[in-house]
């Protein structure tokens, strides 16, 4: 086992902490500070030649820093722990910048996630982990150094697992997330040992800009989990709840890994077809400013998670049994 070395830059510290109290390993130190002009300095204070280093930094966006400027704080330090001849260095990015933008949707538009990809590389990284990509196949396809897209599915088995209303159905928002659902189905069946069942919404749009969201799958009488990477105003959501309220569901409760929650995601919240919103801390849940919403919202701690996966990634033990690929 090599020599493990954790940092976690400033604006991911709280998360960074709670993942060493779980390793029972202190952060390494680092200096980060602004130079004058928006320019900034990273660097390690300790010796990190030969370590196995793992940097922690979610790359949201913040009210001092953009998902962009924590982007290049990350790139640059990872170089500069290159450059202090760190055998490995493992970027641990909990929510992963413009991960949505993995494919053409118009002329000229540009593949992001490839851009994204050929930065990290550039600056050495060995390893990037992250947490519920958008697509995972087309991450993986971006990067030519490892991947691992881990995914927040055993902390909502466990969620649900002690739920104990029943028959369950697990729904996805979209037709788009129906693999995800699945994997989270499958996985509350073998945990709970009975049947779960299963449907996904789709909004379908006419020739102008109305449209209507249809629902396919069996929900009467049954507690609906909804399942998505992300959530940012909530109204995907909120629709597909509608939906599947209207196909019998009992309650709905969306699981969703980050919550970014920008404007309008309150009211989305607020919804009564949304009985409770599960997601974990991969972005704080302080934009969230209602009473009534985060008295709605309950958060889930990743830190027990990437903290499994560091163990495991330091240890050369396997990572299939997490959900991991």
């Amino acid at each position: 086992m090599t020599a493990l070395a954790l940092f976690a830059l400033n604006a991911t510290a709280d998360l960074g902490h709670a993942i060493a109290r779980h390793l029972w390993v202190p952060l390494a130190p680092h200096e980060e500070r602004e130079i004058g002009d928006g320019e900034h300095k990273v660097r390690p204070l300790d010796s990190v030649e030969g370590a196995d280093a793992y940097v922690i930094q979610s790359l949201h966006s913040g009210p001092e820093q953009s998902a962009a400027d924590r982007l290049c704080r990350l790139l640059f330090f990872i170089g500069a722990l290159k450059d202090a001849g760190a055998a490995r260095v493992t970027a641990v990015v909990p929510y992963l910048c413009y991960g949505r933008k993995d494919r053409r949707t118009g002329p000229q538009d540009p593949v992001t996630t490839r851009h994204l990809a050929a930065l990290f590389e550039s600056v050495g990284t060995d390893v990037v982990v992250t947490l519920d990509v958008h697509d995972p196949a087309v991450f993986e396809n971006a990067f030519r150094c490892r991947t691992i897209a881990a995914t927040a599915t055993p902390l909502f088995v466990d969620y649900a697992r002690r739920l104990e209303e029943r028959p369950f159905a697990v729904i996805s928002p979209d037709a788009a997330g129906a693999q995800r659902a699945e994997v989270f189905r499958t996985a509350l069946e073998q945990a709970r040992r009975e049947p779960v069942g299963n449907g996904f919404a789709e909004e379908q749009r006419g020739a102008g800009r109305t449209s209507a969201i249809f629902f396919v799958g069996e929900v009467k009488g049954a507690t609906a989990l909804m399942i998505d990477d992300l959530i940012i105003t909530g109204t995907t959501l909120v629709g597909a709840a509608r939906a599947a309220r209207r196909a019998g569901a009992r309650r709905v409760i969306a699981m969703v890994t980050h919550g970014l929650f920008m404007p309008g995601a309150e009211k989305a919240i607020g919804d009564p077809a949304l009985d409770r919103l599960v997601v974990t801390d991969t972005a704080p849940a302080s934009r969230l400013e209602t009473p009534e919403a985060r008295e709605k919202t309950e958060v889930l701690p990743v830190a027990p998670l990437l903290g499994e996966v560091i163990r495991r990634l330091n240890s050369g033990r396997g990572l299939a049994d997490l959900l991991v690929v």
